[in-house]
């Protein structure tokens, strides 16, 4: 019998598209939603929305390139820092290698054979130090673009679904009704998605990040009518 495991892979990509699509369908659906209770005109819901759009997905892809960025300029630092330790503290390091492998429940005398073989190449051992002593991987080189670009992109495509509906209605509140049930369906399966790669319950996370969607528009909307009842 074959036997195929199946990982999650493509991590980092999956978590910035995420990022992106989710802040891309709340954000402007919860701002359009807002605006449907204190104007009268798509053609402002619209603009506003757009530039929302355009400003939300420029700040997130900055946010993640510069997340991105963190991250790989930390992993060089901490690689020149264990390459130095291996250089002048072999000993100590070797200690940490045992201690590694004492965890795993290995034997004092297999863990002395694994230290000295692993210390033949200082490379190998560097690279097992960054994983297993400091739980570090090493980021892709182009991590800070791909993160920028990955969340700026769903931020936009996420952005546009719930906008879409006042191009085609005449009045912000038909735009709203349709918006919702457009945003409402896109939400869950989005958030089906998302939980069934993850590895979560794929409904309850639909129905999860569907109210959270719901809650926040909800919110908007009814703070901009209390505040168009006031002014």
């Amino acid at each position: 019998m074959n036997h195929e495991e199946k990982h999650l892979k493509s991590s980092a990509f999956i978590t910035d598209a995420v990022i992106g699509m989710a802040d891309g369908l709340t954000v402007p659906f919860a701002l359009a939603a807002g605006l449907s209770g204190a104007v009268n005109s798509n053609a402002i819901i619209i603009t506003a929305g757009v530039a929302e759009i355009v400003a939300g997905s420029i700040a997130m892809g900055l946010g993640g390139y510069l997340a991105g960025k963190t991250e790989v300029e930390h992993y060089q630092s901490e690689l020149k820092r264990e390459y130095d330790e291996v250089e002048r503290l072999p000993e100590k390091e070797k200690e940490e290698v045992r201690e590694v492998f004492a965890n795993y429940g290995i034997s004092k005398q297999s863990q002395e054979i694994i230290v000295e073989e692993l210390a033949k190449n200082k490379h190998q051992w560097v690279n097992f130090m960054m994983k297993f002593e400091l739980g570090l991987e090493e980021p892709h080189p182009n991590r800070a673009r791909n993160s920028a670009a990955t969340i700026g992109i769903s931020y936009i495509v996420g952005g546009l679904i719930p906008l879409t509906a006042y191009f085609f209605t005449p009045t912000p509140f038909e735009g709203l009704i349709v918006s919702a049930g457009l945003t409402t369906l896109c939400l869950f399966v989005f958030g089906y998605f998302k939980s069934k790669v993850t590895g979560q319950p794929p409904v309850q996370g639909a129905i999860k990040v569907t109210l959270i969607g719901i809650a926040a528009a909800g919110a908007a909307f009814l703070v901009a009518k209390a505040f168009g009842g006031i002014i």
